[in-house]
């Protein structure tokens, strides 16, 4: 872990202080400007310096905010980030772990790797952070926890299997440490969103036959029917972890999902094992390699999926979703 080159400005530390773990794009960073707006001190990490200075330059109107390079797989620089913000910053008061990964292919295009990389971000991350400030928000009497998982940790969707993997275990974390910090002052938060225009479909990966998953994928998270507003989803995120709600359900598709699952499973499973037979299937020639959503896209050169995608490239734009020369492959947010 290290901090940005550039020096903090002075802030109020009369102000909360709320830390989002992949906070610098996508709706990591619609939730951060979401907390500054309601009169927060809020630190944005995540692990790309210059991801981290452009999601600074969109924030500072909206209030106090500071930014730290971290990786939250990396159990001992998430210890040294909490830290030196409890000792130096502040108290810290909101934390919201949004860091992700998004992988898009068919089994036999995937590794065990695949699967390492989604559950040491999306699982062992957040657990890892809320840990770490655990104890000196019980010590306190107050804290918020908030994990953004998905509606693929509820309902395992096809050809995101190490993604759905992740984050059934973080479902089951989540909604286990709110049940298990129940009359301590400290809340945990599990956030179950559906699909959300949020741009991440230009950093997902695609593997087996890359373009075609793409074209799949990138629509349902473009369309107003499949995805629900990013910047409307971080308010009723925010609206919910400060409320200490144990679990925020977002879209309707979400819910009907949730509840299908419960009362059919076994018919819930089928119809997943019969969407994914529709899906494109096989590893591309490049074997196991999985390739950008941006590349993907332009490597399909499709007129229909260009425009179907009009809202999702936008919100690429708004939401410093953007591919660099030289960035990670986590689609955080």
């Amino acid at each position: 872990m290290s901090t940005s080159e550039q020096s903090d400005a002075p802030v109020s530390s009369e102000l909360p202080l709320a830390l989002v773990l992949g906070g610098s794009r996508g709706l990591g960073l619609l939730i951060a400007r979401d907390l500054l707006g309601r009169g927060h001190r809020v630190v944005v990490a995540a692990r790309d310096l210059d991801e981290l200075d452009r999601a600074r330059a969109q924030l500072e109107g909206w209030g106090p905010v500071l930014v730290r390079t971290c990786d939250v797989r990396d159990r001992h620089g998430v210890r040294e980030l909490v830290d030196e913000l409890e000792e130096q910053v502040g108290a810290i008061e909101v934390l919201v772990t949004v860091a992700g990964v998004i992988s898009v292919a068919p089994l036999e295009s995937l590794t065990v790797e695949h699967f390492d990389e989604a559950i040491d971000t999306m699982l062992w991350g957040p657990v890892q952070a809320a840990m770490t400030v655990l104890p000196a928000m019980r010590r306190r009497g107050r804290g918020r926890i908030a994990t953004i998982t998905s509606i693929g940790g509820m309902v395992s969707p096809p050809h995101l299997l190490p993604y759905a993997t992740a984050k059934f275990g973080a479902v089951g974390f989540s909604d286990g440490l709110s049940a298990a910090l129940t009359g301590t002052g400290v809340t945990a938060t599990t956030v179950v969103p559906g699909l959300m225009r949020t741009g991440s479909q230009e950093r997902a990966e695609f593997g087996g036959d890359a373009e075609h998953e793409y074209a799949w994928f990138a629509p349902a998270a473009s369309l107003p029917l499949l995805s629900i507003d990013a910047t409307r989803a971080a308010r009723r995120i925010v609206d919910g972890v400060l409320g200490g709600r144990p679990i925020v359900v977002l879209t309707p598709l979400a819910w009907v999902g949730i509840r299908v699952r419960g009362l059919a499973p076994g018919t819930t499973t089928r119809l997943m094992g019969l969407a994914n037979r529709l899906l494109p299937s096989g590893p591309d020639q490049g074997g196991r390699h999985l390739v950008e959503g941006s590349t993907a896209g332009e490597r399909l050169a499709s007129r229909t999926v260009h425009a179907l995608t009009v809202l999702g490239r936008r919100a690429a734009e708004r939401n410093n979703e953007q591919v660099g020369p030289d960035h990670p492959k986590h689609a955080e947010g």
